[in-house]
This record gives structure tokens, sequence and C-alpha cells, in this order.
């Protein structure tokens, strides 16, 4: 009985003892956390300060706030400003349209003049030849002697026969004889040169 009695003792000793220790650790923690809410405003300055320090260069005196602040992106051009440029690249557009419209239409224009000289110039050409004289002895000449025989306009010279005749059938003249006959016509004798035929314009005109 003895022995159970001083065991039981122990035990509530124990006991005793942690209980205490509990409480005091209890009061400690209260103590601490009184103490911590009454810290003084130079205690919490001197907190924030020291925050402050630590905090990496630029981001003092930032707001925090649930949104993280985005910078370094370029600014949003006003609308007004863009309808400008807008405009300006339309108006440039067009200016070089029309540019390239006006160079087209002076190229076709030159082109359009060249072909109206040189129809001019066939015309002025068959006007000084009226017609290929188709005669026995005109035919003999074509196949033998390499000649052809116009009547041609009572203004034409030996210069303008040969260069009508070059022009128009795209041969070379080596001579050019002018007579009249006894209907008061005026003929051209064209001599045509070795590397061309008369026979071949001859042809052409339907003639033989």
């Amino acid at each position: 009985m003895a022995m159970m009695k001083k065991k039981t003792k122990a035990a509530e000793k124990k006991a005793s003892k942690e209980n205490t220790k509990a409480l005091r650790e209890k009061e400690e923690g209260r103590e601490a956390r009184k103490g911590h809410s009454a810290k003084s405003p130079a205690a919490k300055k001197a907190v924030s300060a020291e925050v402050r320090a630590k905090s990496p260069a630029g981001t003092e005196g930032a707001k925090v706030t649930g949104r993280a602040k985005i910078t370094g992106l370029p600014k949003a051009r006003p609308i007004e400003a863009r309808k400008a440029e807008d405009r300006a690249g339309l108006a440039a557009d067009l200016s070089a349209a029309a540019k390239a419209s006006e160079s087209k239409d002076s190229a076709k224009g030159i082109e359009i003049a060249k072909d109206i000289k040189g129809i001019e110039a066939q015309a002025a050409d068959l006007g000084i030849l009226k017609y290929l004289l188709v005669t026995e002895k005109a035919v003999n000449m074509i196949e033998a002697e390499n000649k052809l025989v116009f009547v041609v306009s009572q203004e034409a010279t030996k210069p303008l026969i040969k260069k009508a005749v070059e022009d128009l059938y795209k041969v070379k003249v080596r001579g050019v004889n002018i007579i009249r006959d006894m209907k008061a016509r005026k003929r051209a004798i064209v001599l045509i040169d070795k590397k061309s035929k008369a026979s071949d314009i001859a042809t052409k005109l339907g003639v033989i």
C-alpha cells in the first residue's frame, strides 16, 4: 500500500509541474502578443524603413495593389493620329497610281503618234504612187530587167518616188527614170536592187 501511495504522489507532482509549465508558456505568449501590438510609432517607422531599405531599387514609394503594374509598354497612339496617318498613306498610294497611269497613257500616246505618222507617211507615198502599170511591155520589164513601172502624181520627183517605193515595199531602189506617155500621164520606171525581186512586189499587188 505504501508503495502505491508513493507512486500516486509522484505522478501528481509530475502532472502539477507540467500544468504549471504550460500555464507559464501560455502567459509568456500572451505577454509577447501584447508587447508586439503596443509597439511605439517610432518602432513601426523603423520597421517600415528597414523593409524599404531591403526592397529592390526603384520600388520605393510604390503602392501595393491587387494588380501588378505593367511598365515599358508603348503608349497607344490617339485615334485621330492613326486616322491622319491612314489618310496620308491613302493619298500617297493614289498619287503613285495616278503617276503610273499618266506614264502609261503617255507611252500609249507616243505609240499612237508613231502609228499616225507611219500611216500619214504611207498615205503620202500612196499619193505619189498612183498604181502599178500593167501592160505587156511593163510586165516584160518586171521579169527581164527587175523593174517596176508606176503611174505617179504630177508633183512627184525622183527622190520622192524612190523614198515611196522603199518605204512601202521595203526594198532597195537603185534608180528611177521619169517619162510621159501619150495620155500625158507621168510614169516612173523604178529599178529594184538585185537583192530583191520586182516580181515579188508585183505578186503582192496582184498584178502577176
